[in-house]
């Protein structure tokens, strides 16, 4: 178990404020076809997360970790999914599952805070970073979740880092098949609140309902141009085209990516088909990678990665399929999750990248 504590210790979900970028930017919509897509980024400049294309098929058992060890919530998967893990292979970050339901966690460092592990409700108790799994193989819908919720103790597996009095956790995305989508955020020693997520759109700290309410400082942002105005004898006109936003914020931190986010989802035309969907999630995303080096004070080592954004993924949740590309391979790759047997398959743990070089020369005729 001390291996175990030790290696997650030295994780996204554990490193606190002092440590590279926890950056991760979320955004969800429905296209003309009525498919439902959620997509993210996940960032971490202080090293590899060794994320692995997780198969987890149904049947398969579960054990959760506590403090204690391997002694928490048992459970069989009801349901086959698909997602990205983080760190350690059972620890889903983001994913999908046969019946449209996807889920994700997304670092809240400062303010996620869980109740105190009570060893007497071990057997009922589930680690925060193994709830994704938990929810895409036990569950359909987002109302099924919350009512498993109401069943469970949600635990941190590692102790509080130097300076914290709780351990530092992750809000959770989650959405089904219908387009509903809340955000789970547990703060005060396991205060619970489900917000219905309206604005399609998440990041890390502070809480939902604050990044929302702090769009209303951007409400003289529009799309489009800006018309010249005068005073007296002196014209004033726009430098270039998108000047409606100007003042858009453009910094990496959490509310700025969040205001960013909410922009270009709301101001980005409706795409057709899913198709179209998954490449405009790309694309809108594409403005959230965060080039390594930029977290880092002058003269602090900075890691040996292609990029801090490590992964980006985009989930059809109207018809499941999961799609990602990498710091180290930016083609798009998808896992249609109907055309998989999951009541046949075999766990299953895979490289994200079976060829990461992604320069190839082009040979002319």
């Amino acid at each position: 178990m001390q291996k175990i504590l030790s290696g997650l210790l030295a994780s996204l979900l554990v490193l606190g404020p002092a440590w590279p970028a926890d950056a991760c930017t979320g955004i969800s919509f429905t296209t003309q076809d009525k498919s439902f897509l959620q997509a993210r980024t996940i960032e971490w400049g202080g090293f590899s997360l060794d994320s692995k294309l997780v198969i987890l098929p149904r049947g398969q058992k579960n054990t959760s970790l506590t403090p204690q060890g391997p002694n928490g919530l048992s459970w069989t998967n009801k349901y086959g999914a698909v997602g990205i893990s983080v760190v350690k292979d059972d620890f889903i970050g983001e994913g999908v599952n046969e019946k449209g339901l996807g889920a994700g966690i997304f670092y809240f460092s400062g303010y996620g805070s869980l109740a105190p592990f009570n060893a007497k409700k071990a057997k009922k108790s589930v680690a925060d970073v193994e709830l994704v799994r938990w929810m895409l193989t036990n569950f359909a819908t987002v109302e099924e979740v919350i009512n498993g919720l109401k069943k469970i103790e949600i635990v941190a597996i590692y102790p509080p880092q130097k300076g914290q009095q709780t351990a530092s956790t992750g809000h959770w995305r989650i959405s089904d098949a219908t387009g509903r989508s809340v955000v789970l955020e547990i703060e005060n020693n396991g205060q619970r609140h489900i917000y219905e997520n309206t604005v399609g759109v998440l990041t890390n700290s502070p809480s939902f309902p604050w990044q929302v309410t702090h769009l209303n400082n951007y409400v003289h942002l529009q799309a489009g141009d800006v018309k010249p105005v005068s005073y007296g004898n002196t014209k004033f006109s726009a430098f270039g085209a998108g000047a409606g936003m100007w003042g858009l914020p453009g910094d990496i931190t959490p509310p700025s990516r969040f205001v960013r986010a909410f922009f270009y989802l709301h101001t980005a035309p409706v795409a057709a088909d899913a198709h179209s969907g998954v490449l405009q999630a790309f694309h809108i995303l594409n403005n959230f990678d965060i080039p390594i080096g930029v977290e880092f004070a002058a003269g602090e080592k900075i890691p040996a990665l292609p990029s801090a954004t490590q992964w980006t993924s985009v989930s059809n949740l109207t018809h499941p399929a999961f799609y990602y590309r990498t710091m180290n391979n930016s083609q798009i790759r998808s896992v249609d999750l109907t055309a998989i047997n999951f009541a046949g398959i075999k766990a299953q743990v895979l490289p994200l990248d079976k060829e990461p070089e992604q320069i190839h020369p082009v040979v002319l005729e």
